[in-house]
């Protein structure tokens, strides 16, 4: 079967914008084909990772990008799952290469949640929630993740620093980040001093509300030697579905997450050992906890030490270093691009291309994005470059 490749990769600036989410996918089109030939001549299928049609009142997401970049009379299919939509598209495309069925696919994803404003996002993302059990209460993505930090505060040593702490790390590799919504450090004291929004998470603890797109070409390894572009290998692809409903499932067992990365790993032939880096799906800083451990790099009840240098972290901990683009929380989330945000960091880690934020000797990556709360579903991706085993 055909290798599955990353061959070029392009983003939007994010935050809030007065663009459309057609303009914002057309600026991460451009990037992702500045040296390329036009997509018209390569790209065979496209894939669009999308939340929600309310913030522009566009479905047909797959179609009207397509029109957008060009391309006339290819498959193009909007692909949804709220936060996991982005890294659902990506696996399509890569699925769509590995099986044979084309030899160039474009996963790209898109939002415009600011048009929405702040309770319209909120609204928004509450569709994700069972709505006999979850959503007619009124309860909101904030409090629902408060569940989760309450519960893991209780059965670990965490604490509501540590939770800090971690917020502290992201925006510190958010300063490094040309790309990011938030490219400033912060100190534990303005995450703790900060407004509080459902205890035990505050302001600080939050990944933010913004606009934004990414676009990433899938082609088999043999067009993009031709292509003349830089590759990394998708390695492995994993995918699982939990119940929706947060009271349905164990709270800080993040099985779903466990299972796409296992599967990951397994198609990849590697263990949680030989990954270096880790884009995971911190949209609140109890997530990092919860996804380091579901991912096998820290001991059950220890993810919270995420923010600490490896040497100081409890025994059993991997070497992995941590959304080094600075995360959902700091980099921006955008929620149908943020899957594919993962994978474009996790390229240009892997090909050089981090610049001041590059982890030394990266070789491979685990990307683990999310949808609904927690692991309602949860999509993994290991890269590696064309080198590693």
């Amino acid at each position: 079967m055909p290798d599955p490749v990353i061959a070029s990769v392009g983003a939007s600036p994010l935050g809030r914008t007065d663009l459309p989410g057609r303009d914002l996918f057309s600026v991460a089109l451009a990037e992702a084909f500045d040296d390329l030939p036009d997509p018209a001549d390569i790209v065979e299928a496209v894939y669009v990772g999308n939340q929600s049609e309310t913030y522009e009142h566009q479905i047909m997401q797959g179609t009207l990008l397509a029109e957008w970049a060009g391309l006339r009379h290819v498959p193009a299919e909007r692909v949804e799952g709220c936060a996991a939509a982005g890294a659902l598209a990506l696996r399509h495309a890569v699925k769509d290469v590995r099986n044979g069925e084309h030899e160039a696919v474009l996963a790209c994803g898109v939002e415009k949640m600011t048009s929405a404003g702040t309770s319209g996002a909120t609204d928004a993302l509450s569709a994700a929630f069972d709505r006999a059990i979850e959503q007619r209460s009124g309860i909101t993505a904030p409090s629902q993740y408060a569940l989760l930090g309450q519960r893991y505060l209780h059965e670990t040593d965490a604490t509501e620093r540590d939770l800090a702490e971690i917020a502290v790390k992201n925006h510190a590799n958010a300063a490094r980040n040309p790309r990011a919504q938030f490219p400033k450090e912060i100190d534990v004291a303005t995450v703790l001093e900060s407004d509080p929004v459902a205890p035990p998470l505050k302001l600080y603890d939050c990944a933010p509300v913004g606009d934004g797109a990414a676009a990433v070409l899938v082609t088999t390894a043999e067009m993009a030697a031709d292509l003349d572009q830089p590759q990394v290998r998708v390695a492995g692809s994993g995918a699982s579905a939990n119940n929706i409903a947060v009271a349905e499932r164990d709270m800080t067992d993040i099985a779903g997450a466990r299972i796409a990365a296992e599967t990951a790993y397994d198609e990849a032939g590697i263990d949680a050992e030989a990954v270096d880096i880790a884009e995971v799906h911190d949209a609140f800083t109890v997530c990092e906890a919860l996804l380091a451990e579901a991912a096998g790099f820290a001991p059950a009840g220890t993810g919270y030490q995420s923010y600490q240098p490896p040497a100081e972290r409890a025994d059993g901990w991997t070497d992995v270093q941590l959304s080094p683009s600075g995360g959902l929380k700091a980099r921006g989330h955008p929620i149908g691009a943020t899957g594919l945000l993962q994978a474009l960091e996790a390229y240009e880690q892997l090909t050089g291309a981090a610049g001041d934020r590059a982890v030394e000797d990266a070789e491979t990556a685990l990307l683990l994005n999310e949808g609904g709360v927690a692991d309602a579903v949860t999509v993994g991706h290991v890269l590696t470059t064309a080198e590693a085993p």
